[in-house]
């Protein structure tokens, strides 16, 4: 039997899974006008309320995202890791309808192109606002052409999180190193 600490840090999820989680927590904000409340309240709903009390220790936990203006060293216990990904999926549930709507092809061009428009608008500025500007990543994700992909993968991945097995999908895919 592995020792607990070995156990423990095998459901750490690596650098590359911290950077994914925050963004899709971003994307969640980006999507919601009202996502970092929506953050808080549905942290309280789901029970979490002794692993972030309030919205300063939930930003805490969101800041050991390397990318972010200002980081916070270390590894995410577990148990908050995990809290996260339950609270991305609540979230992803409760904004599926838009999220479908994002990935339609049932609708016009011009509709899902402007829906498309809004939520990169959303997103950049979130990015611009909380992310350094000088990392690669961020850079990647500002640019119009070469971030429309990610933006999209991103969205998918909210869309992936939803329902029956949302958790597990979830955290497999910020678990997998190659991704």
């Amino acid at each position: 039997m592995p020792e607990p600490s070995a156990v423990s840090a095998s459901l750490r999820l690596p650098r590359r899974g911290l950077e994914r989680l925050d963004l899709l927590l971003l994307c969640v904000e980006a999507l919601d006008l009202n996502g970092g409340e929506a953050l808080v309240w549905m942290s309280e709903q789901l029970g979490f309320s002794a692993l972030f009390p309030n919205r300063v220790e939930l930003w805490k936990r969101r800041c050991h995202n390397p990318l972010r203006r200002n980081t916070r060293r270390g590894d995410l216990d577990p148990a908050e890791t995990d809290a996260l990904i339950r609270l991305l999926c609540a979230l992803a549930d409760r904004l599926y309808p838009l999220l479908r709507a994002l990935l339609t092809s049932a609708e016009p061009e011009s509709v899902r192109q402007q829906r498309w428009e809004l939520f990169q608008n959303r997103l950049s500025a979130l990015l611009r606002e909380r992310m350094n500007p000088r990392r690669v990543g961020v850079q990647t994700l500002l640019d119009a052409e070469r971030g429309a992909a990610l933006r999209r993968q991103l969205v998918q991945s909210l869309a992936l999180a939803t329902g029956t097995g949302g958790f597990e999908r979830l955290r497999a895919s910020l678990a997998d190193p190659a991704a």
